[in-house]
């Protein structure tokens, strides 16, 4: 019995690593302005008010690394089911801040990639949630071009 076409090309492997390279050069791109202009970022974040005013700098240093580091290895495919696992955990929690704010009717602006962008809107959150299920997908589909693959072996292939 064969499947579906439209069900075959959704969870066919090179559906997702097409959607494992888009989201790692994303996370990159939205890293590589906050990286460069931090103190902005740091606006950002405080302007959000989800988090304790000694974690704002914290964040605003880290959490672009953070991103740019996922964003790497989900496209080199090294650690590629634990780095779309933290992209997605981030994507929720970007998420959830995004709603909280519109929730609040805060006119702030998203900060993804810089901070002169639009002020958040439901559109941000429709956007976001694309994302996080291009992350399930890339999890449960991806499984070609892993740079780990080259560093390991199977037992059978061994002995």
């Amino acid at each position: 019995m064969t499947k579906n076409p439209l069900v075959r090309l959704l969870t066919h492997e090179y559906l997702a690593l097409a959607l494992r390279l888009y989201i790692g050069a994303l996370f990159i791109y939205a890293s590589m302005y906050k990286i460069s202009y931090t103190a902005e970022f740091a606006e950002t974040i405080a302007s959000y008010q989800l988090v304790p005013y000694w974690a704002v700098n914290v964040l605003a240093v880290f959490m672009p690394w953070f991103e740019l580091v996922c964003g790497v290895l989900l496209i080199i495919g090294f650690r590629a089911k634990s780095a779309v696992v933290l992209i997605g955990g981030m994507l929720v929690m970007f998420t959830i801040a995004v709603v909280v704010n519109l929730l609040r009717d805060s006119p702030i602006p998203c900060g993804c990639f810089s901070s002169v962008e639009d002020p958040i809107s439901w559109w941000t959150v429709v956007r976001d949630l694309i994302w996080v299920a291009m992350t399930v997908h890339i999890y449960y589909f991806d499984k070609i071009l892993h740079l780990e693959n080259q560093f390991t072996s199977r037992i059978e292939k061994i002995a």
